[in-house]
């Protein structure tokens, strides 16, 4: 296993602790700045659509950048960003700090999704994709429940604080170990812009909007789900998002493996999976045992989409690998936002929290449909759909 790849997961470690983390402190963080859950609900929006519109800025502004040093300015940011976050004292300073770190991380995901895979043999690719995306399962796995307790003891502030900290050691990890590729060809903007031309590309990015579109609206809501259904202590919490992030890590690594076979069965699959056990926790959410049981599951199902997902994007948009791989993250962060306004509007309009999985597992039968829709354009070519 390439070193760099470890640099990787720790940078992903990183931020996606920074990104998730909000969803388990939205009651900390609304009863500091004194407003309402769905309001605070709008720093994981803000935070989301902030990923969407700079993902694709900043690969194009840092097209011509050679990959390792575009990755450690993009870093650099992300530090003084959290450090903002930690500073901020109103809500709209922090909605500012969100954005503002919310910039480097679509174009990281996206050009570290492409180093990560340029390290390892074409029949590995899938699987090195999972595993620097390990690093985002691993922050949900540790970071977001360790960063929920930190904060409820400490105050969410000194969260980010530490965050800020992971985020320098991931900056050294990056300059000592990530290879500098001499024969890496600058890439042209004409080129890059022109490969948007393939309309199973914008397929594949719609399928990564509803991917995430049906995890969010679920997983942005689930500390007060937690709380105010299934009836558990704030700690409870904590210790049910380490389970969730278990079932991510697990579903990641199953999913990567599942894509180096054959994408469009392991996407199917997985969309099917994520609306299955959505609509199931609507009904199991008031069980503890049961609760905890199905959001496992719905975690594995959820994150085993990601390396398909990645790989196929990069596939049908292999011309412009950096552009199109950020373009994805950027489609699932459009999703992010998305789903976290899907679920604000259902609790917003009276139904209830328990109805909050059951508009995830629609949003998830649409992802479905246009993952069917999207392979069967490919002409049942087998050559197209695997990895």
């Amino acid at each position: 296993m390439p070193v760099a790849l470890l640099a990787l997961a720790l940078s992903a470690f990183a931020i996606g602790t920074t990104e998730f983390v909000i969803m388990g402190l939205l009651p900390e963080v609304a009863g500091d700045l004194r407003v309402s859950i769905p309001s605070a609900g709008w720093l994981i929006s803000g935070y989301a659509l902030g990923v969407a519109i700079g993902a694709p800025i900043m690969a194009l502004l840092t097209a011509r950048l050679p990959r390792k040093k575009t990755l450690i300015l993009l870093m650099i940011i992300f530090i003084i960003g959290n450090v903002l976050c930690a500073l901020a004292y109103t809500y709209n300073l922090l909605m500012m700090a969100r954005v503002i770190t919310a910039l480097c991380h679509g174009a990281f995901f996206g050009i570290g999704a492409v180093v990560a895979a340029s390290l390892v043999a074409p029949a590995r690719q899938a699987s090195a994709v999972a595993l620097m995306f390990t690093g985002l399962t691993l922050a949900n796995v540790l970071g977001v429940p360790l960063g929920t307790w930190f904060g409820q003891l400490f105050g969410w502030r000194a969260t980010f604080w530490g965050v800020a900290i992971i985020g320098v050691l991931a900056f050294i990890a990056l300059i000592v170990s990530l290879p500098t590729n001499k024969e890496e060809k600058p890439v042209h903007l004409a080129s890059e812009i022109s490969a948007l031309a393939n309309g199973k590309l914008w397929l594949s990015l719609l399928m990564t909007v509803f991917f995430a579109a049906a995890m969010f609206a679920l997983f942005s809501y689930i500390a007060p789900l937690l709380l105010q259904v299934t009836g558990i202590s704030a700690r409870g919490v904590s210790w049910t998002l380490f389970l969730i992030g278990a079932g991510l890590t697990v579903g990641n690594i199953l999913g990567g493996k599942l894509a180096d076979w054959k994408v469009s069965f392991s996407l199917i699959l997985s969309f099917s999976l994520i609306a299955i056990f959505s609509l199931l926790f609507s009904w199991t959410s008031h069980a503890l045992w049961l609760a905890e049981v199905t959001l496992f599951l719905w975690a594995m199902a959820t994150f085993a989409t990601v390396p398909g997902l990645q790989i196929n994007v990069v596939r049908h948009g292999k011309e412009a690998p950096n552009l199109v791989s950020t373009l994805n993250i950027s489609a699932f962060n459009v999703g992010n936002a998305l789903g976290a306004w899907v679920g604000g509007a259902v609790i917003g309009q009276g139904y209830g929290l328990t109805a909050v999985p059951v508009a995830a597992a629609a949003l998830a039968a649409i992802g479905l449909i246009v993952c069917l829709i999207t392979f069967r354009k490919s002409g049942g070519n087998a050559a197209a759909v695997r990895a």
